[in-house]
């Protein structure tokens, strides 16, 4: 979808119709310079005879013509320069009223882009921060309300002629697992899961996010899931964590950014604290499905939920959870792929 309004084409360079215009100028007064010449009379000139008399008044009378047509001809010429000029550079003027037939187009404004309109260019002022900044979007993007409908339903119009509906996916517990480094508990320690987390295995599910000082564990089957259900839905990444985090997430999850194509909302793109709306998808609610673990966080759309047992991997997960039971990394096992929490749902989705 793109937001950029078209721009129109830069006007030509008008040195050629300047000088075009100039040379025409000077050859118009050569003229009627020397016409004016040849009516006052050459001093070194005086007349012979009668008849040559009449002539020269003929020839005068021709010349004053001449110098009135050269003169018409010159208005003219100056005239459609200057209207030409005007087209090209327009005067305060007509600045000004280009500016309020902008102004009668906006508002509404249909958007901000980097702090401009992007339909008329007028600067963002306080009374037209009515709108959602779509961050994740493009930073510094923010739409009004009517362009986010004109969106959704063209949007709308792409899914249906897919057949497909749209996905929002959950992170923590829902298709992953992660834990702080030093939240690791003496068993997972001294079973070496740092240790197999830092094995460069593309194949892999366990990761170490080094910058973050994190482990990370995919869910089983959730590769398979992602590759069948991005056949069935347009799918967005939605969680509560901070945006470095799911960037970094989604890399794992989508390496060559072909499930979310950059379609990663973070908390920092929330509307209101503490919860997920579907006002940040630029979707139709009426076709969106969402995977989350927890239901409280989507309070104004539990009739798209579809609610999933939490994922526990790691000890941190289940103490904060107030498990007092071994993690399923402490046991060394997993959650059965084929038939798991995943698969399962997996099945629910293409009976849809």
């Amino acid at each position: 979808m793109s937001l950029a309004a078209e721009s129109p084409s830069p006007s030509p360079s008008s040195s050629s119709g300047s000088d075009d215009f100039a040379a025409l100028l000077d050859a118009e007064l050569d003229l009627a310079s020397a016409v004016d010449s040849a009516s006052a009379g050459d001093p070194s000139t005086s007349p012979t005879s009668s008849d040559d008399k009449e002539d020269d008044d003929e020839d005068a009378v021709a010349d004053v013509e001449t110098v009135e047509q050269s003169s018409a001809k010159r208005r003219k010429v100056k005239v459609q320069y200057q209207d030409r000029e005007t087209a090209i550079r327009p005067d305060e003027d007509s600045i000004g009223s280009s500016e309020d037939a902008q102004i009668k187009i906006c508002p509404p404004h249909p958007g901000y882009f980097g702090g401009l309109c992007f339909r008329c260019g007028k600067r963002q002022d306080e009374e037209d921060v009515p709108g959602v900044a779509f961050g994740y979007v493009h930073k510094g993007l923010r739409l009004g309300t009517s362009e986010i409908d004109r969106l959704r339903g063209s949007d709308l119009k792409n899914l249906l002629r897919e057949r497909k509906l749209i996905l929002i996916l959950d992170l923590d517990h829902t298709l992953i697992n992660s834990t702080k480094l030093h939240d690791i508990s003496a068993a997972e320690n001294n079973l070496g899961i740092q240790t197999a987390a830092s094995k460069d295995d593309p194949n892999g599910s366990l990761f170490t996010l080094e910058g973050m000082q994190m482990l990370t564990k995919l869910r089983p089957f959730v590769r398979k899931f992602l590759k069948e259900a991005s056949n069935m839905f347009e799918m967005y990444i939605y969680t509560m964590g901070d945006k470095a985090y799911a960037i970094e997430i989604a890399k794992l999850l989508d390496p060559r950014n072909v499930y979310f194509n950059s379609k990663v909302i973070s908390n920092s793109d929330c509307t209101q604290r503490h919860q997920k709306g579907l006002d940040m998808v630029l979707g139709a609610e009426s076709v969106a499905v969402i995977l989350d673990d927890t239901e409280y966080v989507w309070q104004k759309h539990k009739e798209n939920l579809i609610l999933m047992e939490r994922y526990h991997y790691f000890a941190s997960s289940c103490r904060q959870f107030g498990f007092s039971v071994k993690s399923l990394s402490e046991l060394m096992q997993d959650e059965r792929g084929s038939d798991g929490a995943l698969a399962t749902i997996l099945d629910v989705l293409k009976r849809c």
